[in-house]
């Protein structure tokens, strides 16, 4: 599954288990937080409207375009505000709120040591990379580019981990 020779598995061989543990734990956690942070987005998404996240972002950008008007960021978030249609709003519910669940619930599962939870992380997780992927050569964010590096750590760590707990038949 993960080829030895790689850069990720010659580092995580100098590490020992318990570091790698811990790695493996803290990287879960933190994808348990930006899943509960999901939610709570999908939550909050559904009640605002899209003159209250115009007004957010004109306050945000407001001094920026003032002192650069060709501010690409700023510019950038303006455009993507007034571009709001109620069909995104819907689908960025639907994602934050099915992603948010899925990932809640897959972590609750590799933080009690399920093993079912291990391949359907794997699998899962990189099934969000490879759309991530894809979004990203869409839009070029960078907030989705370190998702995706974090997911890319996370899938590594979980396969180690998995490995781990089967050779050493621990349920």
């Amino acid at each position: 599954m993960v080829d030895r020779n790689t850069f990720v598995y010659k580092m995580i061989k100098k590490l020992s288990e318990k570091n790698i543990y811990s790695i493996f734990e803290i990287s879960v956690v933190l994808k348990g937080i930006h899943a509960i942070f999901e939610i709570v987005s999908g939550i909050l998404a559904f009640f605002l409207t899209k003159a209250f996240f115009v007004s957010v972002i004109t306050f945000f950008t407001r001094g920026e375009l003032l002192e650069e008007p060709n501010d690409f960021f700023a510019n950038y978030f303006m455009t993507m505000t007034n571009n709001f249609s109620i069909n995104t709003k819907y689908f960025l519910i639907f994602y934050l709120l099915s992603h948010g669940i899925i990932k809640l619930f897959l972590v609750v599962g590799l933080l009690r040591k399920k093993l079912w939870a291990y391949p359907a992380s794997i699998a899962v997780f990189s099934l969000f990379v490879f759309y991530q992927i894809f979004r990203y050569f869409h839009t070029f964010s960078i907030g989705l580019l370190l998702l995706t590096i974090l997911d890319l750590i996370i899938i590594f760590l979980t396969i180690h981990e998995y490995r781990y707990l089967k050779s050493h038949d621990i349920h």
